[in-house]
């Protein structure tokens, strides 16, 4: 489950935004905002993308408490916990790029292309 957000290190590439298979994110005036916490599938994603490990994701299956280690963003810094997901699935300081847009509009198409026609 998300649970950490850093305003501080968040450079506002939204990519969290791209990548959050359940639209868990809203735009920010800065900061992307975890809008829909509960709809957060603990997939890593955010985290995993995030070039700045700006973004903390507990292994737990529902919201932190309130005074839980998880959720304190400055223990977390402090030992290495925050964005470590990227670090152990080894992508350190580069990701994946992203595809464009168009590139994938582009797929979508040719995917489109070679499904059979369809029966009325």
């Amino acid at each position: 489950m998300i649970e950490v957000l850093s305003r501080s290190r968040c450079i506002d590439c939204d990519i969290c935004l791209r990548v959050c298979p359940t639209n868990v994110f809203d735009p920010g005036e800065g900061a992307p905002v975890i809008a829909r916490q509960s709809d957060c599938q603990t997939c890593f994603q955010c985290e995993a993308y995030c070039p700045v490990a700006a973004i903390y994701v507990a292994p737990l299956r529902e919201p932190a408490p309130a005074g839980s280690a998880y959720r304190d963003e400055s223990a977390l810094a402090e030992s290495g916990e925050l964005g470590v997901y990227r670090e152990r699935i080894g992508w350190g300081d580069s990701a994946p790029e992203l595809p464009t847009q168009d590139q994938l509009t582009q797929l979508l198409q040719h995917m489109r292309a070679r499904l059979p026609a369809a029966r009325e």
